[in-house]
């Protein structure tokens, strides 16, 4: 009797791909990370010495972005699984292009921040800030590699209805990147 191999390893207790598992394990590492800095943000601030601004409405104009990049990556995965692959080729390339637009926009009201007088040093409120907005960006250029890497297979028509594991789990850690800044945002926008 012949048994044919999966196609991606899979976890023996449970079913679940091991790639997967390892990557709740690191979303779940970074949102300790962020409920951190967030728990320190609001620690900090009661401690005085916090100076009040107004964030750019580029910062705005970058959470539309990266929201909608969300609903592109979620066509993609709703395409592979119609084995509508030239439309998946579409979606994941336009996820890209918006997650780089997110990338020039971040750096663009980082400017407008500076030409505002908010730095990095010398007021704890843009401090934490720059590292809230600095930390997102490092976790998002991942994404944006990985993305580059499901770009190229897309245009390879390397997934298939049956085979989609790689693309999948890009679109899993893009949504949780989304949901991320959307959280930092409202965060330092109305919470803090």
């Amino acid at each position: 009797m012949h048994t044919t191999a999966p196609s991606h390893e899979e976890n023996n207790y449970t079913g679940i791909p091991t790639a997967k598992i390892l990557l709740w394990v690191a979303m779940a590492s970074m949102v300790m990370l962020f409920a951190g800095l967030t728990s320190a943000y609001v620690v900090r601030k009661a401690e005085g010495n916090w100076v009040e601004f107004t964030l750019p409405k580029m910062f705005t104009l970058s959470t539309i972005v990266l929201i909608i990049s969300s609903f592109t990556m979620h066509f993609a995965l709703m395409y592979v699984k119609r084995n509508k692959l030239n439309m998946v080729k579409t979606a994941v390339l336009v996820t890209l292009g918006l997650g780089l637009a997110f990338v020039f926009m971040q750096f663009y009201a980082w400017t407008i921040l500076v030409k505002n007088g908010i730095y990095f040093v010398g007021n704890p409120s843009g401090s934490f800030l720059y590292v809230l907005s600095g930390l997102h960006l490092v976790h998002l250029f991942g994404g944006i590699i990985a993305m580059i890497v499901i770009a190229t297979k897309a245009i390879l028509e390397k997934y298939t209805p049956q085979n989609y594991l790689g693309l999948q789990l890009g679109a899993i850690f893009w949504h949780f990147l989304d949901l991320l800044w959307v959280y930092l945002f409202l965060f330092v926008a109305f919470i803090a």
